[in-house]
């Protein structure tokens, strides 16, 4: 489900006419330079194919997935779309940003409820809401909601 949810709001993204099936290095809106299904490089990281986009997207969601049952345990034996919410979220901001969240403590209390209206505060990007972040935490808040 996680790695649904990640293609689906990341996109294969950069695809120019002149390389097609190539995905080219671009600043996302946060400002941050990025390739393939949302995987952080630098500006010269070169151009690089779907099936590498996945590789990288696979190995990005199994550290999203670490950090998220590191900093919510709870999370190991509850429904896997609940898992996927949150992991979706953790690739999406980092685990640092979980970690020091109240969304954190709202999931390891197991109050769904509170962990979904969390979830939706995290539309932010460059200082301003961005439209992509709150469909994109609706969707995740729609996991969280479905797994009562």
């Amino acid at each position: 489900m996680a790695i649904d949810l990640a293609k689906r709001f990341e996109g294969f993204h950069r695809v120019p006419k002149h390389d097609p099936g190539r995905a080219h290095a671009y600043i996302c809106p946060a400002g941050y330079w990025t390739i393939g299904y949302g995987h952080l490089c630098d500006a010269t990281n070169p151009p690089i194919s779907e099936a590498d986009a996945e590789v990288y997207l696979a190995r990005d969601l199994q550290a999203a997935l670490a950090a998220t049952l590191r900093c919510c345990p709870v999370l190991a034996t509850e429904p896997e779309g609940r898992l996927s919410a949150i992991v979706d979220f953790t690739f999406n901001l980092g685990g640092g940003r979980l970690q020091t969240s109240t969304l954190r403590r709202r999931v390891n209390q197991r109050d769904w409820v509170a962990a979904r209206e969390e979830l939706r505060r995290w539309v932010y990007g460059g200082g301003r809401v961005l439209p992509g972040l709150v469909v994109r935490r609706e969707a995740e808040t729609a996991l969280l909601a479905s797994c009562q």
